[in-house]
């Protein structure tokens, strides 16, 4: 896809956008167009980008490369070109400088730390590249110029015929204030507006005075009500007034010593008479005070009155001078700020039209050329190296996305390992498929029988009882595997004696592991009893040949003790010396009310005291609760989980409720594992028939052959 595409060569020129000062000669207060310093520079840098890419620019640009000669433009057929041409991709000729010209783009990118602007041009042609970049920069460099050129023209003829306009105003308005004098006959002379001000200033100190001396009317107006309304002994005056309370001082003494002589004296005593009369003297100097405390604050609110009335009558007289005098000044002062006004414009305005004409005389522009584009060597684009490098990182992070997405899609517990990590339960052991068992089979005659008859028939070879019919198979060897790892699972060397064995789900391998386990501990000379507690779906008595009879139903639904019923009545011996089976028993009825009952706890203790281990097959977990149940009676609880079809959630489904119901996971098994998928490096050596040990790619010469028992 790379090499059939036409080279496209890019050139760029860098220029400086500077800032103009917009503010020469005070032009900013008659440009309406200069924008204010409240704008971000960015938006300057941003409008001038945007003016390059414009038409009108890039039409001046196109008109500009076509009056360039062609022989300046012309560049030879690249090494490129010629191999194109060999491998037979394509017109290997260079395109015309018209094509070149016509298909040319351009890309501008401002800076966003500095005034720096890049202008990037792509063409199939090198030297139209860089020609075309510069052109660009140096038009738009003119059409800058320009620009501000024409906006100061038109400025200054605006200005110009605006100052006409002005001038015809100014000695309008200065006729009209003229006239006005005139009819009004008002005469301004030295001094006359200082007595204005002074009228006025007359007229404000009057207003205060006036308000000054309503409010102290209205204080002692108020006092003055006071006197009236309240007995005069009350008056703060009367009791704070020294003269007043020495009086009374005397006067209360005179009268305690009158009071004390009227016990032995009559009131024609002389002593007692010459006390009545300075008694009565203070009284009448007291009462005489009280009188002219009352009379001054009434001589004060009186006075207080007065002056109000006269200050509102001088208030009233002055605002009817001062208005009449501004009535005619008013005018004539409106007039007059008009006629300053237009003098001011008019000075302003001619002050502008000299500096316009000033500012249209220099030509200035903000833009400049820093670095100009040269041709460049090679073309830019397509890169065959990075598309070829990325083609390949493409491919390879799309297929390790796949496989990764594959994997993490099947959410099947698949590999050894699988179950420890995701459970955080040790993997006890991992049993193969039945198709990867390759060694030769054999029947294996039951040697201790003294009828000499087989466990199994030959025609029959279930791979629940491999471990017994073959021996020296590779399934074989796993169970026994799995069980070294169980037997070394306890605490302080102690070995569960009570398993209980369960799935998840159905058709996970549980009882082919439950009997494979149950052989491999006979073959160690335990006495191992198995007990077929799926009542639902027993299958112990028809792959041991037992058909059907009593069983561990049987003894759950008697109402006796268990005692002698185990050994007599529901447990049979098997063909492998050790093995004992007893069987589910006759159902009937719901099978949970039977787990719950008293008796199983008693029985299962029983068993313990007959039996060196005891394995219990139960029913899936997630199906049915009778593992759960039984599982809070055994030693240890064994989960079985088939490789490729027990799903991560069901089994960690299964560690929840176990957890929940108190009941400790000793470890799980994998089952149905293919050693052919080797994802993690397992290399399983096994046995074959005939006891020779094999590994990969293992050879065992003849003699050695003949050595084998």
């Amino acid at each position: 896809m790379t090499l059939p595409q036409t080279p496209v060569y890019q050139a760029t020129v860098a220029l400086e956008v500077q800032g103009l000062n917009d503010d020469f000669l005070n032009m900013r207060a008659i440009n309406p167009t200069v924008s204010t310093s409240t704008w971000d520079p960015s938006y300057d840098i941003q409008t001038q980008v945007r003016e390059m890419q414009s038409r009108s620019v890039m039409e001046r640009v196109i008109k500009k490369m076509n009056a360039v000669e062609r022989a300046a433009l012309t560049v030879d057929a690249g090494r490129v070109s010629v191999w194109r041409k060999a491998l037979h991709l394509g017109d290997a000729t260079p395109p015309s400088i018209e094509a070149a010209v016509g298909s040319a783009s351009v890309r501008i990118k401002p800076s966003l730390t500095s005034r720096i602007v890049e202008i990037s041009c792509d063409a199939v042609n090198p030297k139209v590249a860089a020609q075309f970049a510069n052109t660009l920069a140096e038009e738009y460099i003119l059409y800058n110029l320009e620009s501000r050129w024409e906006s100061t023209q038109q400025t200054g003829q605006w200005l110009s015929r605006d100052l006409q306009d002005l001038k015809i105003r100014l000695e309008k308005s200065e006729d009209e204030m003229q006239s006005y004098v005139n009819n009004a006959g008002l005469m301004f002379i030295s001094g006359a507006k200082d007595k204005e001000n002074v009228a006025e200033e007359r007229l404000r100190q009057l207003q205060d005075e006036a308000i000054k001396a309503e409010a102290d009317r209205v204080a002692k107006q108020s006092h003055y009500d006071l006197v009236k309304s309240v007995p005069v002994d009350s008056l703060p005056e009367v009791m704070d007034d020294p003269t007043l309370a020495d009086y009374q001082g005397k006067l209360s003494d005179l009268r305690r010593q009158m009071a004390d002589l009227s016990f032995a004296l009559t009131p024609n005593h002389p002593r007692v008479q010459r006390l009545q009369l300075q008694a009565d003297s203070i009284e009448a100097a007291l009462q005489k005070s009280r009188a002219n405390i009352v009379e001054r604050i009434t001589n004060d609110y009186q006075a207080a009155l007065n002056r109000e009335k006269l200050l509102a009558d001088q208030f009233a007289l002055q605002k009817a001078l001062v208005t009449d005098q501004a009535a005619k000044v008013n005018h004539y002062n409106i007039l007059k700020r008009d006629v300053d006004t237009n003098q001011q414009i008019y000075e302003a305005m001619l002050q502008r039209v000299k500096e316009s004409s000033i500012a249209s005389a220099m030509k200035t522009s903000g833009i400049r050329i820093v670095d100009r584009a040269t041709p460049p060597d090679a073309p830019y684009k397509p890169d065959q190296m990075r598309s070829a490098l990325g083609g390949a990182l493409t491919g390879l992070l799309l297929g390790v996305l796949l496989v990764f997405i594959r994997e993490r899609s099947n959410r099947n517990l698949q590999q050894p390992g699988d179950t420890a990590f995701y459970l955080n339960i040790p993997e006890l052991g991992v049993i193969p498929t039945l198709a990867s068992d390759q060694a030769k089979r054999e029947r294996i005659v039951n040697r201790g029988a003294g009828d000499g008859d087989a466990l199994i028939r030959p025609e029959t070879d279930p791979v629940e009882l491999v471990t017994w019919n073959r021996k020296l198979s590779m399934l074989a060897e796993a169970f026994r595997t799995t069980l070294t790892s169980l037997l070394f699972s306890g605490h302080n060397g102690s070995q569960p004696r009570l398993i209980v064995l369960t799935s998840p789900s159905p058709s996970e391998g549980k009882t082919t592991v439950t009997i494979n386990l149950a052989i491999a501990l006979a073959e160690i000379n335990r006495r191992v009893l198995l007990i077929d507690a799926d009542m639902r779906r027993p299958r112990l008595q028809d792959l041991f040949g037992l058909g059907a009879g009593p069983g561990l139903a049987d003894l759950l639904r008697e109402k006796t003790s268990t005692t002698g019923l185990t050994t007599d009545q529901v447990i049979c011996p098997t063909a492998v010396p050790g093995l004992y089976v007893m069987r589910s028993g006759r159902n009937s009825g719901v099978v949970s009310n039977l787990l719950h009952s008293s008796r199983l706890p008693e029985l299962l203790q029983q068993l313990r005291n007959e039996f060196d281990t005891v394995v219990i097959d139960t029913p899936p977990v997630l199906h049915i609760s009778d593992a759960r149940v039984i599982g809070r009676l055994a030693d240890a609880v064994l989960l079985i989980v088939r490789a490729g079809r027990t799903t991560r959630d069901a089994a960690m489904m299964v560690k929840q409720r176990f957890g929940e119901d108190g009941t400790q996971i000793l470890g799980t098994i994998l089952n149905g594992w293919d050693p052919k998928h080797e994802t993690y490096g397992y290399r399983y050596r096994y046995y074959n028939g005939n006891g020779a040990h094999y590994s990969q790619k293992e050879v065992v010469s003849e003699p050695e052959k003949q050595l084998e028992p």
